[in-house]
């Protein structure tokens, strides 16, 4: 899987689970900029 599609299926599963960048970073203890950049594929 290359970063974009990785990128988009975190992105659906998160909102699957109606979770919020920030809630989501909470979770795996990171930053919400973090959750951003997986995301975005950067």
């Amino acid at each position: 899987m290359n970063q974009q599609l990785t990128g988009k299926f975190i992105s659906h599963k998160r909102k699957e689970k109606n979770l919020t960048q920030e809630q989501l970073a909470e979770k795996l203890g990171v930053s919400n900029k973090t959750i951003s950049k997986w995301e975005t594929g950067r």
